[in-house]
């Protein structure tokens, strides 16, 4: 019997902590008012995380009858991608999620979505959702009050239209090299995509972004001289492995007792680490031989420097970025520049193979625009990219559907209860409090986005049905937030937009793009098969991406 005393101890401890935590905070989440969810889970608990990712048969609780298992369909990562506005149908545009380690307020209605953007004093990025993106220095992500403005002021400079129109040049010759790849493939097709796609977007970043220009076909693939590792692999490495960081501190991950997986982690972030100390070492280099040059990192430098000579020497360290925030906000370009606009531009390609409607819808406006020469290294950035709206449509909607950020996290300030507008009333919101912004509830509300809010339709973003130019429709504030919204949103917004559109002109000017169908199988069913594919996208660390992007492969062939 005293074998069993002390385990048994423990669990009656834990359920006893458990019950009186939820009821202590169900108590908090009455008096607020809004419609409420009782979970026995703490979303973000790690044995919780751990649970259901090796034993994900224990989300099937949801489907428990008389509403005892809606908790299950809310408190794992990436439900609301899953459960796309259903939830908020049946309890509301804001409710709260009451868990044993706090409450979590989850707002899906415009208006409201709006306002905690536009507050950010009010509604922070809460510390222990980013924490691991400090990995290599604080960034824009991770800072908050004064800092977050010194990043933001200094960071800013970096996404001018000069940068853009690097960004569309390289994004043009890395579309050219990459569509000849494709094609050579034939009959057999490619199933690559989603490794080709990562290649370019890497390319893309590490050439307007760092000023380091590859070849597309093998640009990357051997280490640099000193390395063990190419960048391209301990970026990808670093990437794929954020919320390790959030549990095993970087100092540790070198201890040889560790496992593989957790070594190889470790030598990824000396490597990349080395990188980074390389490339800034080069970019002061350059600035004083080239001092023309321009790229995201020279740009910040610039205005680093700058903003320190012009307090003078004793307070410019204070308005200036010291190098390990240079190192973060790199890690964090690298972050929200090359994994998230490859995984869009992966969808986009799967999503119009599966509908070849839209490849000629997009290719009528990339000969009427483009008329003049069909050599994309003569079309011009300032007065292409503006004209090319069809192939703009096409990302805003698989960002709609299939964004790589489906919620954003936000909090309330520690300092004091804070007031949440919805529908006439204000809500008081405890400090501390988690306010959640469902994305993919707002994407496919169908009072927002029509009875086919589920449908990727292209088109839906122009105004009028008229074949001629148009402009894109201008959603309505709080309606359409891939890149957040109000200060705080993705100052690469236009570096994602003008990457995107530079490939999708490139591979449809003289492309097209089908199912590659097994033996039997029929056109109807080969598209199907694609569109399950996209449909079947799950998070994978902290983004959305395809999870079987191999199933089918994608034939590219000359246009008719």
């Amino acid at each position: 019997m005293a074998f069993w005393a002390a385990p048994v101890t423990i669990i009656l401890a834990l359920l006893t902590w458990t019950s009186l935590s939820l009821w202590k905070n169900l108590q908090t989440a009455r008096q607020i008012g809004l419609p409420v969810v009782l979970s026995p889970v703490t979303p973000l608990n790690p044995f919780w995380i751990l649970t259901w990712r090796i034993f994900p048969q224990i989300l099937s609780l949801k489907h428990l009858p008389f509403g005892l298992g809606t908790w299950a369909r809310c408190v794992y990562m990436g439900w609301s991608f899953d459960d796309k506005h259903a939830l908020h149908d049946e309890l509301g545009d804001v409710f709260i999620v009451v868990t044993p380690g706090g409450n979590e307020v989850v707002v899906a209605d415009p208006e409201t979505a709006h306002v905690v953007f536009s507050r950010r004093k009010e509604y922070i990025k809460p510390a222990v959702m980013y924490e691991q993106l400090n990995v290599f220095g604080p960034n824009l992500n991770t800072v908050e009050g004064e800092d977050w403005q010194r990043h933001r002021r200094l960071t800013a400079p970096s996404f001018s239209e000069k940068v853009s129109a690097l960004v569309w040049n390289e994004s043009l010759r890395q579309a050219q090299d990459m569509s000849s790849s494709w094609y050579r493939m034939g009959s057999r097709g490619t199933r690559t995509l989603v490794e080709d796609t990562a290649t370019l977007t890497l390319h893309v970043l590490t050439s307007a972004g760092f000023g380091m220009s590859y070849p597309f076909s093998h640009g990357s693939q051997k280490p640099s001289d000193g390395h063990e590792m190419t960048y391209r692999h301990s970026l990808a490495i670093c990437l794929s492995n954020i919320i390790t960081f959030a549990i095993v501190p970087k100092k540790l991950l070198t201890l040889r007792w560790l496992p593989s997986r957790l070594r190889t982690l470790g030598q990824a972030v000396k490597e990349f680490q080395c990188y980074m100390d390389e490339l800034l070492a080069h970019e002061r280099t350059s600035r004083r031989t080239m001092p023309g040059n321009r790229n995201l990192v020279s740009a910040m430098l610039e205005a680093s420097e700058e903003s320190q000579l012009s307090v003078g020497k004793d307070t410019g360290s204070k308005l200036s970025l010291a190098d390990n925030e240079i190192f973060g906000n790199i890690f964090a370009y690298s972050l929200a520049g090359h994994e998230t606009t490859a995984n869009t531009v992966a969808a986009a390609l799967v999503l119009l193979a599966a509908n070849p409607g839209y490849q000629q819808w997009l290719a009528e406006e990339i000969d009427s625009v483009c008329s003049t020469s069909s050599n994309p290294e003569t079309w011009g950035y300032d007065t292409t990219f503006p004209k090319l709206q069809r192939c703009l449509a096409v990302m805003y909607e698989t960002l709609r559907l299939y964004g790589s950020i489906v919620f954003i996290p936000k909090a309330a300030s520690a300092d004091s209860v804070q007031s949440l507008p919805y529908r006439g009333v204000s809500y008081k919101i405890p400090p501390s409090t988690f306010v959640t912004i469902n994305v993919q509830a707002l994407h496919t509300d169908q009072r927002t986005w029509g009875p086919d809010s589920l449908t990727w339709r292209p088109n839906r973003w122009f105004q009028t049905s008229d074949e001629a130019a148009v402009s894109l429709t201008n959603p309505k504030p709080g309606t359409f937030v891939p890149w957040a919204d109000g200060p705080r949103n993705c100052p690469g917004q236009k570096f994602a937009q003008v990457e995107f559109v530079a490939v999708m002109a490139t591979l449809f000017a003289g492309l097209r793009v089908k199912p590659v169908l097994q033996q039997g199988q029929t056109e109807p069913v080969g598209r199907s098969l694609l569109q399950s594919v996209v449909d079947g996208s799950r998070i994978s660390a902290i983004t959305l991406q395809m999870q079987e992007p191999k199933k089918v492969a994608l034939e590219w062939f000359k246009r008719p």
